[in-house]
């Protein structure tokens, strides 16, 4: 898969000057839209608008500094309808307008070109299995949270200490199947999973979808489906985040799956005595043919 990814990548270069369609893109890397924008986003850290956006002007810079079009062709050619718009993005990244560059020869910001390979790291394996899941029910509380990729996330520190231990013994009781007891839900997150964007989350329990609960709990129904469920054991948080980034940069290139839309299910128990945590993660997935 990361040969196709890296030619998805050159078709990105090869079309700065005119529109980059994410269909496109998926087609070359063998792979669904959806897959490919959280892919993207995991591997490379940025979006991919976000990305296709600083090539641009990378790009752009350069041609400004050249000197051989003038600042509206410029402009016209990557994609903005007017010279201002595109001073805007200029100034946004380089910190300095096309006209001031081009007069005093300024020091412009570049995007290098990305390109994927796989680095395999240490000698532990990956362990993972394939579970078939009917429909569940997913019950707990709920809150809108700031997504962060490293470190304890503030916002949900505080969600669950306000919850009280009345409420999460009344949640807890709820659980009935794997994933057992409480688990962390993350769901509604944006299409290109950026740092910084929100995203629901939920201390809450796989419940019985015909179970009775209570008025005052929130409830995600989720469809059946197939799910990749990830094993890991190292420090709190650190290893549980990293358990992210290496399902994107290793599984999912080397195994015929691909996310699906849906919740993702984190199932933490801490080591007692040390600062360590055993979690199982849970990504709903769906098998494809690649060649």
């Amino acid at each position: 898969m990361l040969e196709h990814l890296n030619r998805a990548m050159e078709h990105i270069e090869r079309n700065l000057d005119h529109e980059v369609e994410v269909a496109e893109l998926a087609r070359i890397a063998m792979t669904s839209e959806y897959h490919f924008r959280r892919l993207f986003s995991m591997l490379a850290g940025i979006p991919l608008s976000e990305y296709v956006r600083r090539r641009r002007l990378t790009v752009a810079g350069a041609e400004v500094l050249g000197g051989e079009r003038t600042l509206l062709d410029v402009a016209v050619r990557y994609g903005y309808t007017s010279g201002e718009a595109f001073a805007r993005a200029f100034r946004a990244m380089h910190g300095v307008g096309p006209g001031e560059a081009r007069r005093d020869g300024a020091v412009l910001k570049s995007q290098p070109r990305m390109s994927f390979r796989l680095v395999v790291e240490g000698t532990s394996t990956m362990e993972y299995r394939i579970v078939q899941k009917p429909a569940l029910r997913i019950v707990g509380k709920r809150a809108r949270v700031t997504l962060i990729y490293e470190g304890v996330n503030p916002a949900i520190a505080e969600f669950i200490k306000g919850l009280g231990t009345e409420t999460v013994a009344r949640i807890s009781a709820l659980s009935d199947q794997d994933p057992d007891g409480i688990i962390s839900v993350t769901d509604c997150l944006s299409e290109n999973r950026e740092e910084g964007s929100d995203v629901d989350y939920w201390h809450a329990v796989v419940a019985r979808p015909d179970a009775e609960l209570p008025d005052d709990l929130d409830v995600l129904d989720v469809p059946a489906g197939t799910w990749a469920v990830f094993s890991s054991t190292g420090p709190f948080p650190q290893a549980l985040q990293r358990m992210w980034g290496d399902t994107a940069s290793q599984w999912f290139p080397s195994n015929p799956y691909e996310a699906r839309p849906g919740p993702e299910l984190l199932r933490t128990r801490f080591v007692p005595g040390t600062g360590d945590a055993e979690a199982q993660l849970w990504i709903p997935v769906t098998r494809v043919a690649r060649s």
